[in-house]
């Protein structure tokens, strides 16, 4: 009926050129928003208005961002066809869209739509829309089966996700009973404690009272002494008196009796006074004694009865002991059946991340794999039509040419060459693999514009130096920035792949130095001992002796060939290489191989040829020591570095090491087996240095090979690859970082080159260092422990600012306070580097280094309301924050949306934020936590999950990169 009512428009065949663009401008935005430009492209192409490569630029433009953008970008291009353009999209609208053909021109879809343009023939267009048609039902049943086993897998991946949720939960449940029994634990010690100290006390005071009553006994018994020794002087004196007074009666005379009775009696009256006054007296000191005694004893019975009490108090306290002791050991077993069932949990939850991982890896090789089989229907459909043949012969004229490295080693097919598309731009990718001379030098152990402390200079003498016991280290200056020695070594080996864009091109050669691992100075700690200097002609010095050992243990002589120059000069098994030099293009070299790799060294002796100094430091007692160790199979070689993996690889063959991206590796051998494109490595343990699963990775030329393919995977995929990346990239997750540095100096694990200016050089400035970029598979890590709470900054910095608060409430976390600077305060502040952050950009109020110690002192976890740029500060002050990233979508927005009303914000202004932050992250120079957006649904469970990230993040250990700019 809707089609019956509507009027007729003008007729289109009458219609110019202009009127027909005015007609189809004047309902631009209703198209813009309608048609779908993966709908109309096949019609116009068949109509031969638009090119492949214009189907490619619409489809494949980046900053095409949205729908909208394309089709009026199509429509843009139909533009420059005139009259054809219009009349092709009207009639495109007529087959695909009926109802907006009829709103644009007035006029009801006609059933041969080629009838008034003369584009195309009917013939044709049927067979056309009978292909397509086909094509689009082959299409829907295999999406539909596809959607059927990925909603099957999808059923039981969300069962296995329900039942690690139930198990962590069970875990949870664990984790705080554990923490309940830690705090009943340290209580009952805390009464212990409290018990044995009233113990000692007891002690103390029975020990008392036992001297005490041992002195009592003693003055009792001085006291019996003395009585005794009174009562025999008063026997002693009664007998002399009686004595005197038995010989007083004998000698006086009859006459003079009576008076000497009377004296006598005198006497004997005055002497028994004295003698009742005496006893008198000494009564009362025997009572006195008497009582003193009574008291006493009274006195050691109350001791006797303290002292039973005592020690029965004692044997209670044994006993509570001996059962706390009993209790203790209980919760302690039960603390490590606790512990044993956490890492079974946290062994079956890596386990079934590293299944879930290889299911993905299939499910990409399947893809690839159908992908290539799609291709190959393609082509054999095209075959079958003489017209196809002959366009598809015109696209190889002008496609991409493959590289010759690439395409021997693995046959993939030729793809279509991009045009006004700034996907990747090579130049970015320049000639530095190949010239590395004119370089700006640069520090490579330097992170900032300020020079090494003495305690990192102590740090970085024990770390490179702690094998080397026998030895003494001093610190010289640093020495002249090095060349590469790209420009004077000749081309050998087998060719490396390069990436070819017209008359631009990155190639990879095994005769520059490796871009990865070339230093730009040597380094600022050397050793000095007992160095012999050797000269000798050869031809090839790799073939005369075979060396082992390694950056950690040093690289040693290990065979000489007998007979030969380099035998004949007496170099023998035992010495250290430490220095070669020789001359190669009119041109003096030196290599310093104090601290290089095997695989370093070997590349670097392959280098020498002709007449050669070498500098050789005997090192038996190492050497055998080192022998000991690979006869024991302790090690495998001298080689030890820590990586951190910038490309997810697959284990492509038997024994590979299945790697993500931003894993840490510990290299422990760069020539496994003498194979010169793998290394042996493990997985680190996130929270202790002990290596876990082993097994093979790509070396760095390997790695960065991938690397570059892997990008020009991402830039060059097919349509279908398109819309299946962007389905599979909510799912999966990150397989590639980008990190590249722009100076010359690398690594300082590889040898350091320098050219000798011994010879004249030509007369001329020199000339201006190149700006190179080098894309980086692998950067060096080193491991730190920071040893009190870390700071927390979460992100995006807008729901941080939202949460903070809700941290700073937590027990054991405290939100960072700005501090107040007067002017002078703030210069100070700055000329140090301490200020971390400006409440108000030339206020006085700054969030100081100072503020976030004074929290860390306390054993607090400093919640930072701070932005990016303060990480690297806190670094330089060795101090590493928890960073976790928050993901974010439309729904979780959603959900905050009266939250961020109440600061004065909007969804947008959140997504935009998280959106232009996170690629940010990987210029980090340390790891992150994410959260994936559909882990939490609101703001309580987001800060459930986050006290189980803060506590994981607070055990591992820190790995940082050296600065790479």
């Amino acid at each position: 009926m809707a089609g019956e009512c509507v009027p007729e428009g003008p007729n289109l065949k009458e219609m110019g050129e202009e009127e027909l663009w005015e007609l189809i401008n004047d309902n631009r935005h209703r198209i813009s928003l309608g048609v779908r430009p993966c709908i109309l492209i096949p019609y116009l192409r068949q109509v031969k208005v638009l090119t492949e490569v214009d189907e490619d630029e619409i489809l494949s433009c980046h900053n095409l961002t949205n729908r909208c953008m394309r089709t009026s970008y199509m429509l843009d291009l139909l533009r420059t066809q005139g009259r054809n353009g219009a009349i092709a999209l009207l009639e495109g609208l007529m087959i695909h869209y009926p109802t907006l053909y009829t709103q644009v021109t007035g006029r009801k879809p006609s059933t041969e739509p080629s009838r008034f343009s003369g584009l195309i023939k009917y013939s044709e267009l049927t067979e056309y829309l009978i292909r397509a048609v086909t094509g689009m039902q082959t299409e829907l049943q295999e999406a539909r089966n596809e959607a059927g086993k990925m909603g099957a897998r999808c059923s039981f991946l969300e069962s296995e996700v329900r039942q690690l949720m139930a198990q962590e939960e069970k875990s949870r449940h664990l984790q705080t009973e554990n923490e309940r029994l830690q705090r009943h634990l340290s209580s009952l010690q805390r009464d212990v404690t409290k018990l044995k100290d009233e113990k000692c006390d007891l002690y103390i005071r029975y020990t008392a009272a036992i001297e005490e009553k041992s002195a009592i006994n003693g003055r009792l018994h001085d006291l019996n002494l003395q009585v005794y020794q009174l009562q025999t002087e008063l026997q002693s004196i009664q007998m002399e008196n009686e004595f005197h007074k038995q010989r007083s009666l004998r000698s006086v005379s009859p006459s003079r009796t009576p008076q000497l009775q009377e004296a006598h009696k005198d006497i004997l009256q005055q002497d028994l006074a004295e003698a009742i006054d005496s006893q008198v007296e000494l009564a009362e000191h025997l009572k006195n004694y008497r009582e003193e005694n009574e008291r006493l004893l009274r006195d050691k019975q109350g001791l006797v009865d303290q002292t039973e009490a005592l020690s029965l108090q004692v044997q209670q306290l044994s006993l509570d002991c001996k059962m706390h002791q009993q209790k203790s050991t209980v919760v302690q077993s039960q603390m490590k059946e606790l512990q044993v069932e956490r890492d079974q949990a946290y062994q079956s939850r890596d386990d079934t991340q590293a299944m879930i991982a290889r299911i993905l890896a299939e499910k990409d090789t399947l893809r690839s794999q159908l992908v290539e089989l799609q291709e190959a229907v393609f082509i054999f459909q095209a075959k079958r039509s003489p017209r196809t043949q002959l366009q598809r012969s015109d696209v190889e004229n002008i496609g991409w040419e493959s590289p010759t490295s690439s395409s021997e080693e693995s046959p993939l097919p030729v793809r279509r060459r991009l045009r006004r598309m700034d996907a990747l731009n090579p130049m970015s990718l320049s000639s530095c693999y190949s010239e590395s001379e004119d370089a700006v030098p640069t520090s490579v152990r330097s992170k900032g514009a300020e020079p090494p402390s003495p305690e990192s200079l102590r740090r970085r003498q024990e770390v490179l130096y702690a094998d080397s016991s026998l030895e003494t280290a001093e610190t010289d200056s640093l020495l002249d920035d090095f060349v590469c020695l790209s420009d004077g070594i000749e081309e050998e080996q087998k060719p490396r792949p390069s990436f070819s864009h017209g008359s631009n091109s990155v190639s990879l050669s095994r005769t520059s130095a490796p871009p990865f691992l070339v230093r730009t100075r040597p380094k600022a700690i050397r050793i000095i001992g007992r160095v012999l200097s050797v000269s000798l002609q050869c031809e090839a010095l790799l073939s005369q002796l075979t060396v082992v050992g390694g950056n950690k243990s040093g690289v040693f002589v290990h065979q000489v060939t007998e007979g030969s120059a380099a035998h004949t000069v007496g170099i023998s098994p035992g010495a250290q290489i430490v220095e070669v030099r020789y001359e190669q293009n009119s041109r003096a070299l030196k290599m310093v191989l104090e601290d290089s790799t095997l695989e370093e060294a070997t590349w670097a002796l392959s280098q020498v040829t002709g007449f050669c100094h070498l500098s050789l430091r005997p090192r038996q007692n190492d050497y055998e020591a080192l022998l000991q160790q690979l006869q024991n199979s302790k090690t495998s070689s001298g080689d030890s570095f820590y990586i951190r993996v910038n490309i997810s690889l697959p284990a492509d063959t038997s024994g590979a090491l299945t790697v993500s991206c931003n894993d840490i590796l510990h290299v422990t051998n760069t020539r496994p087996d003498d194979t010169e494109d793998l290394w042996h490595a493990s997985r680190v343990h996130p929270c202790q240095l002990l290596d876990l699963q082993s097994g093979t990775v790509p070396n760095y030329y390997r790695a960065q090979r991938l690397l570059i393919q892997t990008i020009e995977d991402m830039s060059f995929q097919t349509k279908k690859g398109q819309k299946v990346g962007r389905v599979d990239a909510q799912s999966e997750q990150k397989a590639v970082r980008i990190v590249s540095t722009g100076r010359q100096g690398r690594n300082p694990l590889w040898v350091s080159v320098e050219e000798e200016n011994t010879k004249s050089t030509e007369s001329g400035p020199p000339s201006p260092s190149k700006s190179c970029v080098t894309l980086m598979p692998y950067t060096l890590v080193t491991p730190h422990f920071p040893p009190v709470c870390r700071p927390i900054l979460l992100l995006p910095t807008i729901l941080g600012r939202m949460l903070d608060k809700k941290l700073d409430s937590w027990q054991g976390f405290q939100l960072c306070e700005p501090d107040v600077l007067t002017s002078s305060e703030h210069a100070a502040h700055i000329q140090r580097s301490e200020i971390l952050e400006e409440v108000e950009p030339g206020g006085n109020q700054c969030y100081t280094l100072q503020s976030v110690d004074k929290v860390m002192k306390k054993g607090l976890h400093c919640v930072l309301p701070l932005g990016l740029d303060c990480v690297r500060r806190l670094h330089r002050f060795g101090i590493f924050p928890i960073i976790i990233f928050i993901g974010l979508s439309a729904r979780n927005a959603r959900k905050l949306r009266s939250k961020l009303q109440r600061n004065g914000q909007t969804e947008e202004q959140l997504l935009a934020c998280s959106k232009s932050e996170e690629p940010l992250l990987d210029k980090l120079p340390c790891l992150y936590h994410s959260v994936d957006p559909d882990s939490w649904c609101d703001q309580n469970s987001l800060l459930t999950s986050l006290r189980t990230y803060i506590w994981e993040e607070q055990r591992k250990i820190v790995w940082m990169e050296p600065d790479l700019w």
